[in-house]
């Protein structure tokens, strides 16, 4: 009787001294709890898994920084019930478990998992606020038209922020109070569509009209394929400088008299190709409003390198007709 009394007051004292206590070895999260009691873990818990998670998390790119609050991301953790299962899971057996636990230091090897939520769609935001700053379009290589050349500006490649990638690695560190706060943001290059060595292919023609030297450049490629002498517009009746595009060709056009003071009792009569009576001659390669390169007639000649057009570029017979067979529609011709 002297031996079971004495154990049943050792288990009441073991069982005592144990059951106000959370059970050695269990942890919540990464914060060990095991021999504390509910205040005393409450207090440990918000030290090391909560109090780290206020440093905002960093991100950093090519010099730039930007920061996500614990405020912003709405960082909260359930402490008090974290401490409340660690206590419950603790006492779990019974009293006689208890006090054999007590007695002999046992453990219990058990994690409460770190319960701490936060916003995602903060995230989202400010991972969109970094791309918004990051992303950088390509720049297509680009014709620069002159009148007796064509140069041409480099492409540029963009670059494009890893949102997927920096959006994991944020959600990683930001409810982890062991992870590194500052976070490095990654891109990718984007190519131009356009480049340089493919600008040529895109230009596979293009004609410039230098109105001062009255000279017409093909080029080829973006090479100078030829010159040709021509003559442009009149004072008041100037062939239109711009970037334009062949609109439409013609062999032996028809001519559509303008209504015009210069057209005279011809305005609104319809000239048929291949007469003497047409302008036009033999080739048409309209431009716009009207304008257009035409061939002229050899009696007038020794009007190329001067300005005695109604506003057409006008040119020898043979040299249109060579012309003509190199341009196609929807050619840029740039007049200066």
């Amino acid at each position: 009787m002297l031996v079971l009394g004495g154990l049943a007051v050792a288990v009441a004292v073991f069982d005592a001294r144990g059951k106000d206590k959370i059970a050695e070895g269990v942890r919540v999260g990464t914060v060990d709890v095991g021999g504390l009691n509910e205040a005393q873990a409450r207090k440990k818990v918000r030290a090391e898994l909560l109090d780290p998670l206020d440093e905002p998390i960093v991100v950093r790119h090519d010099g730039q920084t930007w920061e996500l609050t614990a405020e912003e991301a709405h960082i909260r953790a359930d402490v008090d019930g974290m401490v409340r299962e660690a206590m419950r899971r603790s006492q779990e057996g019974g009293f006689l478990k208890r006090a054999w636990r007590e007695a002999t230091g046992g453990r219990v090897n058990l994690t409460i998992p770190a319960q701490v939520d936060y916003s995602r769609k903060a995230i989202n935001r400010f991972v969109a606020s970094i791309k918004e700053d990051a992303d950088v379009e390509p720049v297509d290589a680009e014709v620069e038209f002159h009148d007796t050349s064509l140069g041409a500006t480099d492409g540029r490649p963009g670059v494009k922020l890893k949102a997927r990638k920096l959006k994991r690695r944020i959600e990683a560190a930001i409810a982890n109070p062991d992870a590194r706060r500052t976070v490095r943001a990654t891109t990718r290059t984007i190519e131009p569509s356009v480049t340089r060595e493919t600008l040529a292919e895109n230009y596979p023609v293009v004609l410039t009209v230098d109105r001062e030297n009255f000279k017409l450049y093909l080029w080829k490629g973006l090479e100078l394929e030829k010159t040709y002498d021509v003559r442009v517009g009149q004072q008041g009746l100037e062939t239109p400088a711009g970037l334009y595009h062949i609109q439409n060709k013609a062999i032996d056009p028809a001519w559509n008299v303008p209504y015009s003071d210069w057209t005279g009792d011809l305005a609104g009569k319809v000239i048929p190709g291949g007469v003497p009576e047409n302008p036009l001659k033999s080739r048409w390669m309209g431009i716009y409003d009207g304008a257009g390169i035409h061939g002229i007639d050899p009696s007038q000649y020794h009007t190329i390198g001067t300005a005695a057009s109604h506003g057409c570029v006008g040119m020898r017979i043979p040299d249109v007709e060579e012309l003509y067979d190199e341009v196609p529609v929807g050619a840029p011709i740039y007049i200066d």
